[in-house]
């Protein structure tokens, strides 16, 4: 078949992302801390843009209804749509404003009517006696590392063992312990002899916190005995030959093979049970993260409100210092406006990105009325798709609102997403949340006999009576995203 050139023409649809567009996407799934970092980073970068110091309003609540009775001017909500789905080419208002052209934008106008209106972005600023104070800010927590170098820089050993000891102590891991790699490696590492190198950690283990440096845990358990004087026969004899039963306290079977009467060994584990199987913990350096709600549901009567956290956020105003440049030179003007234009719709995505958040909430809300009157036991299942149908977005909107999202409400504080979850039948026909089964496990847990705690099959058949009806491997997974431990692990026996 002959080939051939010709023209011809095709209708299609597809989704346009403006640079705008993609903005108002990147802000609605940022968090709080790295929504501030881009508007500091924007403010560096645009000059029009200023952060206004005067107070704004004190009341949040008059704010949303503001922010809700706005202008037809405001960007269309950020949403991308699934692979695959056919939807319009651009959102409504969306393609007007690409195509408006400098020239055509009245700024001087906008100007004015934006400096008689309220300052978007946040609201009141908290007050300097509020900050913590300088010597605070200036300090930090003294690392593993660093404690157990400057003991070695202080030790009476010789400059090629404290070489031998850097070494040593660079590889201790966050426990206090020297697992890997080998002191044998590190020995072949600092090209000296394994008994020198020995000699080296033995000297280590002697530092603060005491059980560092050790090999195992019955080296770091038998290291902490030395240094409290309980180093006798029968507790050394548990550390060296019975450690795994100790950790699943199977006394029996230590009693048996020591020939020991039981009550002895009892004593010797009361020992045991104070020493600390990770002295390295203490020295951690993770910082705390705190956590600064987004949002605030307050209870008033039988009502709920809710209410946006613009606190700490900068409050962003457009700059009158660049008016005066608008009459200026064509390339000024034009860069003045490309500034403006930027400022703009920044502005105008951030008070988007708060009225989005604020319609998830409320919708969540609707939803989980249950849970903000009476706990979470009352957690209904949830998924993405029943807030988009609500309130009219595409379920990927809901998932960017929801990350790195916080709920201050009168349960505690809780990220978005927790409101969303798997349900569970019940054999009355009434579904149950997956994080209220798991606090309902929790609970039965809390009033357990600690002599003689009850197993995963025993939480299923209580489970039964309370008509939740799941299977034993279930319980051990919720358990276990719990952080609570086995039956056999929980169990006191003194």
């Amino acid at each position: 078949m002959a080939m051939e050139m010709r023209q011809s023409l095709k209708l299609s649809q597809q989704l346009v992302m403006t640079p705008q567009l993609q903005q108002a996407i990147k802000l609605l799934q940022l968090s709080r801390v790295e929504l501030v970092e881009l508007v500091r980073e924007e403010m560096l970068e645009n000059p029009v843009l200023e952060d206004d110091l005067e107070l704004g309003s004190t009341n949040p609540e008059k704010e949303v209804v503001e922010a809700s009775q706005s202008t037809a001017a405001d960007p269309p909500v950020a949403e991308a749509p699934a692979p695959g789905e056919g939807q319009e080419a651009q959102p409504e208002g969306e393609v007007a404003a690409a195509d408006n052209a400098p020239n055509e934008i009245d700024w001087e106008n906008y100007l004015d009517s934006y400096q008689a209106g309220s300052s978007p972005g946040a609201g009141v600023r908290p007050n300097d006696d509020d900050l913590p104070s300088l010597e605070q800010t200036l300090t930090k927590t003294e690392s593993l590392e660093e404690h157990l170098m400057w003991q070695l820089r202080m030790s009476d050993l010789t400059e090629e063992q404290k070489q031998i000891g850097e070494l040593i102590v660079g590889n201790i891991d966050r426990d206090g312990y020297v697992k890997d790699p080998p002191i044998e490696d590190l020995a072949a590492e600092a090209e000296c002899s394994l008994e020198e190198a020995e000699v080296v950690l033995m000297k280590i283990q002697s530092f603060d916190p005491v059980g560092v440096g050790a090999r195992s845990l019955a080296e770091c358990m038998f290291i902490q005995a030395v240094h409290y004087g309980e180093d006798d026969d029968l507790l050394v004899k548990m550390i060296r030959s019975h450690i795994g039963n100790l950790e699943k306290k199977n006394y029996q079977a230590i009693a048996r093979d020591l020939k020991e009467p039981l009550e002895e060994i009892y004593e010797a584990v009361k020992v045991f049970q104070e020493f600390d199987p990770r002295p390295g913990r203490q020295y951690s350096s993770d910082d705390p993260h705190y956590i600064t709600p987004d949002v605030y549901i307050h209870k008033v009567g039988d009502k709920y409100f809710v209410v946006p956290n613009d606190d700490g956020l900068p409050k962003l105003k457009i700059s009158n210092f660049y008016r005066s440049a608008m009459d200026g030179s064509a390339n000024a003007k034009n860069y003045i406006q490309d500034k403006l234009r930027s400022a703009q719709w920044l502005i105008r995505s951030i008070h988007q990105r708060q009225r989005t958040i604020i319609k998830v909430t409320e919708s969540i809300l609707k939803f989980q009325r249950e849970f903000f009157d009476k706990g979470v036991a009352h957690l209904k299942p949830l998924i993405l798709r029943d807030v988009a149908e609500d309130i009219g977005m595409h379920e990927s909107t809901i998932s960017r609102v929801t990350t790195s999202k916080y709920l201050h409400t009168p349960q505690g504080i809780y990220e978005l997403k927790y409101f969303f979850n798997s349900g569970i039948s019940r054999t009355n026909g009434d579904d149950l949340a997956s994080q209220a089964v798991k606090s309902k496990i929790k609970n039965i847990i809390a009033g357990e006999d600690p002599k003689k705690p009850l197993s995963d099959q025993k939480i299923v058949m209580q489970l039964k009576e309370g008509n939740i009806d799941i299977a034993r491997r279930t319980v051990a997974k919720y358990r276990e995203q719990l952080g609570i431990l086995s039956s056999s692990k929980r169990k006191q026996v003194f």
